[in-house]
């Protein structure tokens, strides 16, 4: 097998603590957290005089998790324009399975988020919605309903 498992996704964010909130708030547990420099970093992501903080953040069952970056050097470049829409190519978002998307949309709220579009039924088995919270960054919550 190619392929044992997928480990993090990678997020660069311009206020790393923010961005923790919003992901503690949405159920995620925090790792660690910490700074990230020297020569091999360079080399791994190709990027010269790299600096920069990172967040570790796992789902509560283990199986995933999410990386922030915060970087110092060089600058994060932001994309133009900043909420692209969603047939913009590359990655849109990341989904998360939740018991009860009202009460989990409800907490994220409180961290500036609002609906992309509209909290739908997927068939009969899920109900889906897409949220853009802090900085842009698109969340997709799924909640199993059969």
């Amino acid at each position: 097998m190619a392929i044992q498992r997928m480990d993090n996704v990678l997020i660069v964010v311009d206020d790393l603590d923010v961005m923790i909130e919003f992901f503690v708030e949405l159920g995620m547990e925090l790792e660690g957290k910490g700074p990230l420099e020297g020569r091999w970093a360079e080399r791994v992501i190709g990027l010269a005089d790299v600096r920069q903080d990172i967040a570790m953040l796992r789902v509560p069952d283990g199986h995933g998790r999410v990386e922030l970056a915060k970087f110092h050097r060089p600058q994060a470049i932001t994309p133009e324009p900043k909420d692209v829409p969603a047939n913009t190519l590359g990655i849109r978002r990341v989904m998360f399975a939740v018991d009860d998307i009202e009460d989990v949309m409800a907490r994220l709220r409180t961290h500036g988020p609002e609906l992309v579009g509209e909290l739908e039924p997927y068939e009969d088995t899920y109900r889906l919605c897409y949220a853009r919270g802090p900085e842009g960054i698109i969340v997709g919550l799924a909640e199993q309903i059969c």
